[in-house]
């Protein structure tokens, strides 16, 4: 027997879930654990009659494992047999702490909860034992789903415990026995994912094979420009559609944007082709209103031009003008911009959910990163308390941020409302791609005066980019939280050191996603150090190791830190992590002994991340336009590791989503419209474009665990970027790679 999925509605949950007589164990979200009658409701774990343990994943699953990886730390600290354990996805509820699945913080969030949930459980199973052979408790202890008593190996299985172990008072704190890490079972080993049949066997359930008994399909024409407004709609093409059975209209959004719907007219109809073909059939007039002006191009050299402007100092250390006017001894001034386009998610499934408004309550299935964000988007928009707001969540065929931001939830949940239906909205691709939270376009200024030897006494650096605060203040044009993502805590001991921020305003809806700003500010960061080690004659790896410094943990409120966010002591800012994982990427690439080819070379490139420290070495052949990677390596530093064999995936994925975010991902506006609707014109990596091998390696330690989902991708294009250059000669300045080779 394997571990089981299941998906269960509000009644069964509250009900069915736990069987009568079960044990329910609830871990607070607090450290301290409450005696029985007053336990908080944040029930991760229930242990039936018959020994079945039923654990219950609070996070959304997308590819990443974490609905076997939570469990799994539950069942490690029970000692539960793993073929008995069953999985239950939770329904968007407020008791298990936060369920937004972003931010590569899954584990690192509940790593400690949901140990002290499995610990509790095994120690009150344990004590029910003593009392029952009326032996002292310390001699009890559990072992796969059975309390063992050492004295006499007489041994008791959970399932006959549970009525006895309910009755009893809940463990205390203090008696909580945790494991130590050479007693764990599951933590840190290959376990298969929970969905792995469901998936390969087309049983599973994605939001976009959700259904609801009698309900009708939406498409819906949104406006092209964000804040257009709607000038005419004539429907009477699209009602003489077969199939089409009303025409409905959504409210416009208005500034703030956050969440919301962005509106427009929605077609009904009995199946999503006839809807989609009604869609085409409107006549819809728009005013476009200020945004129609914004243009891509013009916006992307208007923020080059404000990264060479002073902007506002983030952290700065010393006197980097001095410096920089200072001249002699062998000093010069090496200055480069750099920029990124805005991108798309993209995920393989389009964002999709089916909703039914009924007596002042909604109940939805959709795919979704954030169920809680669900409650609090549909309830606003239908005028409702959140807690009427029932979100069960599905499978995400992929998020990387996207689905955390539930405005197509909400269109669903206001059209029932209207039409007294479920409605189903599933967007095309086209839809997908137009009408996205898109990832900010970047321009990067710097600078630095370097000595003799190459190694910089100055340096100064710039960001510009349209901010993510946009979606709560829309004239908002300054980067705030996203400038301690790889821009502000900049490792290196550079005594003359300021960290600028240049204002954007944004002209289309600004959203996070996979690995968020550090996209952009390791590239300029990382790019910029491969130069100054290339004008140095120097290799690139003993560069990047000398530029970080000897190993230290960098308190960054001592470091001139003036903004992007304060240190995190039970994360420290390790140097000699950061240094390491580049020696080991450095020596599993075999980066000694490969020197450069014509058309072919390795580059390097390390960032920290989401507390995670990563290094790429990445392997290129340029052969004209044509650029082929047969190799990259990756070493990881995430802490302790609950699912290896995720871990690997995760950034087996990233090696290709980076690789698409380098070669080809662009975004492009004109006349306020976004110009790119679907994978003909926004490309992702082939399989012949992708990373032909791709090797994790991935560092052991005991440090607390951090995140793993984002991490990966930051490094990748500047080591493509970095590794074309040592083949070519060819400085790369600019994303995407496409079109700049001959």
């Amino acid at each position: 027997m394997t571990p089981t999925i299941e998906n269960v509605s509000r009644r069964g949950f509250l009900g069915q879930i736990f069987s009568a007589g079960a044990l329910v164990i609830a871990a607070p979200l607090a450290p301290k654990l409450k005696a029985a009658g007053n336990w908080q409701p944040s029930v991760y774990l229930g242990i039936e009659p018959d020994g079945t343990v039923k654990i219950v994943a609070h996070r959304s699953e997308m590819g990443t494992g974490c609905r076997t990886g939570l469990p799994m730390i539950v069942a490690d600290e029970l000692e539960a047999d793993w073929t008995r354990v069953q999985v239950v996805q939770a329904l968007g509820d407020a008791k298990y702490g936060s369920q937004n699945t972003d931010g590569s913080c899954s584990v690192r969030d509940f790593y400690d909860v949901l140990r002290a949930a499995g610990a509790s459980a095994r120690t009150m199973l344990e004590n029910a034992a003593a009392t029952k052979w009326g032996v002292p408790a310390e001699e009890c202890h559990g072992q796969n789903h059975f309390v063992v008593h050492s004295k006499t190996d007489r041994k008791l299985a959970y399932g006959e415990l549970v009525a006895l172990a309910s009755a009893a008072a809940a463990a205390e704190q203090g008696s909580i026995r945790l494991k130590t890490p050479d007693q764990f079972r599951y933590i840190g080993k290959d376990i298969p994912i929970v969905d792995l049949k469901p998936i390969v066997t087309g049983k599973a359930i994605f939001g976009i094979d959700a259904q609801m008994p009698g309900m009708v399909y939406a498409a819906i024409e949104r406006p092209p420009v964000m804040g257009a407004a709607l000038k005419s709609c004539d429907d009477a093409a699209a009602k003489q559609v077969k199939g089409v059975e009303q025409v409905v209209m959504l409210d416009l959004a208005k500034p703030p944007l956050g969440f919301k719907p962005l509106g427009g007219a929605a077609v009904i109809a009995n199946n999503s082709w006839t809807a989609l073909q009604g869609r085409k059939k409107l006549k819809v007039e728009w005013d476009l209103g200020e945004h129609a002006a914004y243009d891509s191009a013009a916006y992307k050299q208007a923020m080059l031009d404000t990264a060479r402007k002073p902007g506002r100092v983030a952290r700065e250390l010393g006197d980097v003008d001095a410096e920089f006017t200072k001249g002699g001894n062998g000093v010069k001034i090496v200055e480069a911009s750099y920029y990124t386009p805005m991108l798309a998610h993209a995920a393989m499934e389009p964002l999709a959910a089916v909703a039914e408004f009924k007596d002042g309550k909604v109940v939805t299935w959709t795919c979704t990163q954030n169920p809680q964000a669900v409650q609090e988007t549909v309830a606003r928009a239908v005028g409702i308390k959140k807690e009427d707001v029932v979100c069960h969540v599905t499978l995400l065929g992929g998020g990387f941020g996207r689905k955390s931001k539930p405005d197509y939830v909400a269109e669903a949940a206001l059209l029932s409302k209207q039409v007294g239906k479920p409605v189903k909205i599933v967007w095309s691709r086209e839809d997908d791609v137009q009408f996205d939270y898109f990832h900010s376009p970047a321009a990067l200024y710097m600078k630095a005066a370097v000595d003799g030897q190459g190694h910089p006494t100055a340096w100064l650096q710039r960001s510009v980019f349209p901010p993510i605060a946009m979606q709560g203040n829309p004239n908002e044009e300054y980067g705030g939280f996203q400038l301690g993502m790889g821009w502000t805590d900049i490792p290196y001991p550079i005594s003359n050191l300021r960290v600028e921020n240049g204002p954007a305003k944004a002209h289309v809806r600004i959203g996070w996603l996979r690995s968020v700003s550090n996209i952009y500010h390791a590239f300029g960061v990382q790019t910029f150090t491969d130069e100054l080690a290339a004008a140095a004659g120097r290799d690139r790896v003993e560069y990047l190791l000398e530029l970080i410094g000897q190993p230290r943990v960098i308190d960054f409120s001592k470091e001139g830190m003036k903004q992007g966010g304060p240190n995190n002591p039970k994360f420290p800012f390790d140097t000699a992590r950061l240094r390491n994982v580049i020696e080991v990427a450095a020596q599993k690439s075999g980066w000694a002994n490969k020197k450069p080819a014509p058309g072919r070379a390795l580059g390097i490139a390390a960032h920290r991340s989401f507390l995670t420290y990563v290094a790429a070495v990445v392997e290129v052949e340029v052969h004209g336009s044509e650029i082929r990677i047969p190799r990259v390596d990756i070493a990881v530093d995430a802490g302790r590791i609950i699912n290896p064999d995720r871990v690997r995936s995760q950034f087996e994925g990233a090696a290709v989503f980076g690789t698409s975010v380098a070669l080809m991902g662009e975004i492009t506006a004109a006349g306020g419209r976004i110009q790119q609707s679907n994978f003909d014109r926004y490309p992702v990596a082939r399989m012949n474009e992708a990373p032909l091998e791709t090797h994790v390696h991935i560092v052991t330690n005991d440090a607390a665990p951090a995140g793993v989902g984002e991490p990966g991708v930051p490094p990748i294009a500047p080591a493509i970027c970095n590794a074309i250059f040592a083949a070519t000669g060819k400085r790369i300045r600019e994303l995407p790679v496409k079109g700049q080779l001959s």
